[in-house]
């Protein structure tokens, strides 16, 4: 999946809780964070913070790899 903003972000986590057939309230909960964040995030809210997503996103085993350009 390819994520270019932050509802293809969203919709990345929701698709990997409900792969994992994980509630909401579990992730909120696994991830120290409110189930009001999930919410948000999972709709793409723009606000998100940064910190706090990427948590999540480990959490799930969502992998961010930046390719640089030396490498």
């Amino acid at each position: 999946m390819k994520i270019e903003d932050s509802k293809s972000f969203g919709t990345a986590v929701k698709a990997y809780r409900k792969d994992q057939r994980l509630t909401q309230e579990k992730v909120a909960n696994y991830s120290n964070v409110g189930i009001r964040f999930i919410v948000d995030l999972e709709k793409g809210k723009p606000t998100c913070e940064l910190d706090k997503a990427l948590h999540v996103a480990k959490m799930l085993g969502i992998r961010l790899d930046v390719p640089m350009e030396n490498e």
